[in-house]
C-alpha cells in the first residue's frame, strides 16, 4: 500500500513542501512507497514554490480510507486533518506545534515534535547524512518552507537551527536568501484573484477559547493595503464563513512582513474585547494595529482571551 504524506487543511507552504520532502525520503532512502498529497488548494506562495522548483501540482484528497497508511506532518490536530483520520493507519507524525490530542492510532508510532520554526527543519535533522542526497528541487522545497515559516527570520518562532539549515540549503542551491524570500513574499501577497471567503480560509486554523470557537486567519503580506482595501467586504463575509464552518467568530490578522506588525479587523464588540484582553490594545474603529505581532503559533493563539 502506498503511504500518503500530508499536512493540514488550508495548506500553506510548509504543509505543501514538507510532504514533498518526506515522501522523497521515504521513497528514495527508506524504500517505502510514498506519495505526497494535499488537503486543499495550496496558497499562492506554496503554488509559487511548486512552479519555481519544477513540481507538478499535488493531488488533493478529501478523506482517507480505513487502514490507509499515512504520515502526518506540520500538524497533530484532528480538526485540521481528514474526517476519518482515526480510522486510517497513521504511522508517524512530524510537527512543530503544541500537542493537541485526539488522534488515535492502530499501534505505536514514531512521533517527532520539536520547538523549531518549521517542519522541514525537523525533517532535515531527522535525515542526518541522507539530507545531502536530496535533489535540487527537494532542497528548494525545504528552503522555501523554512523561509516561509520564519518570515525570513522575522518571526519570533525562528531558532538558530532554522537559520543554520537555511544557510546550508541556500549554499547548496546557490540561492541569495534575501532575493529569494522577496520573490516568495511577492507571490504570497498577490491575493487579488481570491474571493473574500477564500482569503479568510487561505491560512486559517480553528481554535476554541473558553467555549467560544474561532477561525483564526492570518494573511502574511508585503502589500497589506491589498487585503485592507477590502476590509468592509471581508468583515461582512466573516458571518458567512463562521456559519458555514461551525464557528462563532472569525479573527483575521493581516501581518505586514516588512513592518513586523499585524492589523486585526474588528467587526463587533466580541472581537474588540478579544483585542483588548489578548493584546492590551486600545481599539477605535473597525481595525487595530498590533506592533510586533507576527506569529499565530507563538503570539496570537497562546494569548487569546474572551
Amino acid at each position: 500500500m502506498t503511504t500518503l504524506v500530508f499536512g493540514h487543511k488550508s495548506p500553506d507552504t510548509d504543509s505543501t513542501g514538507s510532504p514533498l520532502v518526506w515522501a522523497w525520503y521515504l521513497n528514495e532512502v527508506k524504500g517505502v512507497d510514498a506519495k505526497p498529497v494535499l488537503l486543499g488548494q495550496p496558497n499562492t506562495e506554496a503554488a509559487f514554490m511548486l512552479n519555481r522548483w519544477g513540481f507538478d501540482m499535488l493531488d488533493i484528497i478529501e478523506d482517507v480510507a480505513d487502514d490507509q497508511a499515512c504520515v502526518v506532518v506540520d500538524t497533530n490536530n484532528p480538526a485540521e486533518l481528514p474526517a476519518n483520520i482515526n480510522g486510517a493507519d497513521v504511522q508517524a507524525i512530524i510537527d512543530h506545534h503544541k500537542l493537541v490530542g485526539g488522534l488515535e492510532t492502530k499501534g505505536p508510532i514514531d512521533i517527532t515534535i520539536r520547538p523549531l520554526a518549521c517542519t522541514a527543519t525537523i525533517m532535515y535533522d531527522l535525515m542526518g547524512d541522507d539530507a545531502a542526497k536530496m535533489p535540487e528541487n527537494i532542497k528548494g522545497a525545504a528552503l522555501t518552507c523554512i523561509l516561509s515559516d520564519t518570515l525570513e527570520f522575522r518571526s519570533p518562532t525562528t531558532t538558530d537551527r532554522d537559520r543554520e539549515v537555511v544557510a546550508a540549503l541556500a549554499a547548496d542551491l546557490g540561492v541569495n536568501v534575501t532575493e529569494y524570500a522577496a520573490e516568495m513574499f511577492a507571490a504570497k501577497s498577490d491575493v487579488s484573484a481570491f474571493s473574500d471567503a477564500e482569503l479568510i480560509r487561505m491560512d486559517s486554523k480553528e481554535y476554541e477559547v473558553d467555549g467560544t470557537k474561532f477561525r483564526v486567519s492570518v494573511l502574511e503580506t508585503t502589500a497589506p493595503e491589498i487585503p485592507l482595501n477590502r476590509k468592509a467586504s471581508l468583515m461582512e463575509t466573516f458571518k458567512t464563513v463562521a456559519a458555514e464552518d461551525g464557528v462563532d467568530e472569525v479573527l483575521l490578522f493581516v501581518v505586514d512582513i516588512l513592518k513586523e506588525e499585524a492589523t486585526l479587523l474588528v467587526p463587533n464588540d466580541l472581537v474588540k474585547g478579544v483585542a483588548e484582553k489578548s493584546f492590551g490594545a486600545s481599539v477605535e474603529g473597525d481595525a487595530v494595529v498590533l506592533p510586533g505581532i507576527m506569529s499565530r503559533k507563538k503570539q496570537i493563539i497562546p494569548n487569546l482571551k474572551v
